[in-house]
């Protein structure tokens, strides 16, 4: 069993051909203690160098909670060389029970070359029935979109974050999505970063007394790490959408003058500060401020309450985490349609 597990840990190079039969037959070795598990096809592709070695580690811990099969790929279409190679292996965790281990499968592929313009049938060859297919793209999308890839995917996850032009990429993906698959699900891991935030911010206006203070909302400030300020800015995307505020102008770091549905002035600070992606979101209403603060590294997030500078209430939250496998766990189990992010990205387009 040992023997069969780390094989498995190290990945097993296969021929293309072969890639169903030598599955198989580790699963075969691993006999009556091994249960494959899936619940979903589950695809990442990036183009970064050693994008296999850092993507199977994820899967690996992702698999814990989310069985599936994993399709990972690493694309390099600027290679001269045409290459094309294939592993298999598998991820395992004891069940609750102790005596049987649960396993997800992972299949990788490295392509160089025209070979890299395979990805559409690598992909679709090896999907496991017709289970949900999740795609996760890692970096920036190419024009044009190949609209034979997008054909199946029922969520498409990637990051914003990575981006360096917003509208430029996030116009690509409508096209794709409006050509090949209109109900594909679009879900942003710089929005799954706020989550919590978003719950945070809510939870002060759960009682109905207070739904009569959003109205009073007169400013806002935010602080962020310099490398999120798209982050940062989708979280204004969604108190904007929430709460029906048009955006104003925006410069640089300055205030921005949002207007409320009643044609009243709100000003926008974002600031940057080193620390989490997010942390710090102060909303105010006159004297009152509401106040969420995610100190760097901590695995709780500050709710707070203060009148005239005086503190009225506080309490903790889960702050979740903003790594690769948090997020993925957090949008992986949260699922949705998401249709907030996407009036909350058209309410801030301008400044993203």
């Amino acid at each position: 069993m040992n023997a069969v597990t780390e094989t498995f840990a190290a990945g097993m190079p296969v021929e293309i051909g072969q890639i169903e039969r030598e599955l198989k037959k580790l699963w075969d070795q691993g006999g009556e203690m091994m249960t494959r598990a899936s619940l979903m096809n589950l695809a990442v592709y990036s183009e970064q160098p050693d994008s296999l070695a850092s993507n199977t580690q994820i899967v690996a811990e992702i698999a814990d909670d989310h069985a599936c099969r994993a399709i990972v790929i690493a694309g390099n279409p600027e290679q001269r060389e045409d290459r094309v190679e294939a592993w298999i292996t598998a991820h395992c965790h004891v069940s609750g029970a102790g005596s049987r281990h649960i396993c997800s499968e992972q299949i990788s592929f490295s392509l160089g070359g025209s070979f890299a313009r395979l990805l559409p049938n690598i992909v679709f060859s090896h999907l496991d029935s017709d289970l949900p297919f999740y795609f996760w793209w890692q970096g920036e999308f190419h024009d044009p979109m190949d609209p034979q890839l997008w054909t199946r995917v029922d969520r498409l996850i990637f990051d914003s974050h990575d981006w360096e032009n917003f509208d430029e990429q996030i116009q690509l993906v409508d096209g794709a999505r409006a050509e090949s698959n209109p109900r594909m699900i679009l879900c942003d891991l710089n929005w799954t970063r706020l989550v919590h935030f978003r719950l945070g911010l809510a939870q002060f206006f759960d009682q109905p007394a207070c739904l009569a203070r959003l109205a009073e909302i007169d400013r806002v400030e935010i602080e962020f790490e310099p490398e999120y300020r798209s982050t940062a800015v989708l979280l204004v995307g969604w108190l904007s959408a929430q709460l029906g505020w048009m955006p104003g102008d925006a410069t640089g770091n300055e205030p921005w003058c949002v207007t409320d549905p009643c044609g009243r002035a709100v000003s926008v600070r974002l600031e940057e500060k080193a620390g989490d992606p997010v942390g710090r979101c102060s909303v105010f209403c006159g004297d009152t401020e509401f106040r969420v603060v995610n100190p760097k590294g901590a695995d709780l997030i500050q709710i707070s309450h203060h009148v005239a500078g005086k503190e009225r209430m506080h309490k903790l939250m889960p702050a979740g985490g903003s790594g690769p496998v948090a997020l993925m766990r957090e949008e992986l189990m949260r699922g949705g349609t998401h249709r907030i992010y996407l009036r909350a990205v058209e309410a801030v387009r301008p400044w993203l």
